[in-house]
Order: C-alpha cells, then sequence, then structure tokens
C-alpha cells in the first residue's frame, strides 16, 4: 500500500483524536506527526484498511496519553476540528463532545465519528464491552443536558 494514500486516509482520523485528548491544535498536529513517523519507522503492513484504521487510533490513543502523563504537558485553547460531514453542525457537536470528561467524549467519538461498534471499541480501549456501552449511555445522557443548557 502507497504510504501518501494511508496518510491521506488516516491524518485527519488522527489528527482528531489526538484534539480530542490534547486539547489544541498545536500538540495534535505534533502528535499526528508523530504517529506516522512510528507508522513509517516499524514499517507496518496491515491486513486491510479496518487493521489500519484500528492500528492508527490505538497508537494515537496511546501516544497521547504518554503526552498527558508527561512533566511537560500544558494545555491551552482548543483549536479547528477537521471534519467530514456537515462542518457548521458538526463543528459545534464535536466541540460538546469535547466538554465531556475523556472517558465518555472518547467512547463517543469512536462510536458516532468513526463507526466502531461498542464490541470494538472494548477491544481498542481495552475495557469491558458493558463499561462502553455504560460510558455511551452516561456520555449521550450528559450532551443532551449540556445541549439542552445550552438551548441548541
Amino acid at each position: 500500500m502507497d504510504t501518501k494514500e494511508i496518510f491521506d486516509r488516516e491524518y485527519n482520523r488522527i489528527y482528531r483524536i489526538a484534539l480530542l485528548y490534547l486539547k489544541n491544535s498545536a500538540d495534535a498536529e505534533d502528535a499526528a506527526q508523530t504517529i506516522f513517523l512510528k507508522y513509517l519507522e516499524k514499517n507496518i503492513s496491515f491486513k486491510n484498511e479496518e487493521h489500519e484504521k484500528a492500528w492508527f487510533i490505538t497508537a494515537a490513543k496511546n501516544h497521547c496519553k504518554d503526552i498527558l502523563k508527561s512533566f511537560w504537558n500544558k494545555n491551552v485553547e482548543l483549536g479547528e476540528i477537521p471534519e467530514q460531514k456537515n462542518e457548521n453542525e458538526g463543528k459545534e457537536l464535536i466541540s460538546l463532545v469535547l466538554k465531556l470528561p475523556d472517558k465518555y467524549s472518547e467512547v463517543l467519538y469512536l462510536y458516532y465519528y468513526e463507526g466502531y461498534k461498542a464490541k470494538e471499541i472494548s477491544k481498542i480501549m481495552s475495557i469491558k464491552e458493558s463499561t462502553v456501552q455504560t460510558r455511551l449511555y452516561d456520555g449521550r445522557k450528559k450532551l443532551k443536558e449540556i445541549l439542552e443548557k445550552e438551548g441548541l
């Protein structure tokens, strides 16, 4: 598979995941580039596009968690979020999802924006499927409260 094709297909996804964790565009860009450097250094080959997608999501999640544990980590303003669909509505909604605690925003993002099922999310995040379902339920509830509070 051509590296440029993989980059074109995965970069925005990795950037959005990094932004979900790191909360600022500069760190998210750095993280996305670092993930691709890891990919190139390890010369990984994928079975199919799902395997590729899962590897990049897991690598991004783990890399971002490492950054957040770092002594030097500082969060600043949230930057622009590239969207796949209806830009205005999507940006408003993803911004609200990002206001949720990480345990909810992560599962909501993977479920609604990346299209993973609860079972797949449980494997990616190494948590029980029932925990994913609970977080989806609670996250939707909290998101609904935010929407009602902001009059949307």
